[in-house]
């Protein structure tokens, strides 16, 4: 679907953007994300020829997007659908003529675009709202608007960049639903650009990390959670743990499943109790919930417990061994 080898773009003489190498499935909900300045906006404008790039290759569908003509590319974006942080909608329009204007611009005609409108309209959950101004629209309902707007070309890709950050969370939740609906429905690649790591979990298959330009990591997102990468810790953010003085602590995480389901109970069972538990979390991703735990434990049940996580194949890391940082 989108194969992008050994990009590089400056800015003067700054690399921007240095030796990006992604390949992004047909259907799939793919996840670029990294802290501001990173890179990943510039990364989708160059995937969209928004922006040109220097060095390597962009390919989407198989035609490389690089060498394309102004017409060429003009019909490579009808399948691209964009959305933005901001909605960018007209304020003097209706919710019908900002949905209708792509359309407006191809010169379509008036009976096919007012069908679709309606069409679009009741898939984003707007049929009754076509007249009003987005003045009145709360903004969830904006980017309704302009998630319909971007689907007036039947795209089979649309691209997000930022489309939840001036949500709150209700509104970000529908949204997320109704982009899943989006791929379930009509089968859609969906490409979300965002420094929201609740986003990444809750919506995507795999995800890339950016970072000074360079793709960091790449991975299925439970897969992420689990390995917990130095570059994942970095944007989730360093967590206070109180590290006990004697003994071992071992951080360990993995996918919940019925196998597993009583793990800390079964630990608890090998190393008779003699076990304490320093942090735990669980996150939800759209593989399953990922969990994670902290314990501290006796040196002498180290090998117990190193076999028993090897029998249920969990990532493990020792933080300290005796209080000291391993």
């Amino acid at each position: 679907m989108i194969e992008i080898k050994n990009l590089k773009k400056y800015y003067g003489d700054k690399c921007v953007l240095d030796d990006i190498n992604i390949s992004i499935k047909q259907g799939e909900i793919y996840g670029l994300i990294g802290e501001s300045g990173s890179g990943k906006s510039t990364l989708l404008n160059c995937i969209n020829r928004i922006e040109s790039f220097e060095e390597g290759s962009i390919k989407i569908n198989g035609i490389e997007v690089k060498d394309l003509t102004f017409n060429e590319l003009r019909d490579i974006r009808k399948g691209i659908g964009m959305i933005f942080q901001g909605f960018s909608l007209i304020d003097r329009k209706s919710v019908y003529k900002n949905i209708a204007l792509p359309m407006e611009c191809w010169k379509i005609d008036k009976g096919i675009i007012e069908r679709r409108v309606e069409e679009l309209a009741d898939v984003v959950g707007l049929k009754e709202r076509l007249m009003d101004k987005p003045s009145m629209l709360s903004g969830g309902q904006k980017q309704r608007v302009a998630i319909a707007r971007a689907l007036t070309q039947n795209p089979t890709i649309l691209m997000c960049d930022e489309c939840t950050s001036a949500l709150d969370p209700s509104n970000t939740e529908s949204i997320l639903k109704l982009l899943k609906e989006l791929r379930e429905n009509l089968g859609i690649t969906i490409l979300i650009v965002t420094h929201e790591m609740s986003i990444i979990q809750a919506l995507c298959d795999r995800v890339s990390i950016i970072k000074d330009g360079k793709i960091v990591q790449t991975e299925n997102v439970d897969k992420m959670f689990i390995n917990k990468s130095e570059e994942l810790k970095s944007l989730l953010g360093k967590k206070d743990v109180e590290v006990p003085t004697d003994g071992i602590t071992i951080s360990f995480s993995g996918v919940n499943s019925k196998e597993n389901s009583y793990i800390v109970y079964e630990i608890g069972e090998i190393v008779k109790n003699k076990y304490s538990i320093i942090d735990s979390s669980f996150i939800d991703t759209v593989s399953g919930k990922v969990f994670s735990y902290t314990i501290n434990i006796d040196k002498e049940d180290y090998n117990t417990i190193l076999e028993f996580f090897d029998k249920y194949k969990l990532i493990y890391e020792i933080i300290s061994y005796g209080g000291e940082s391993c």
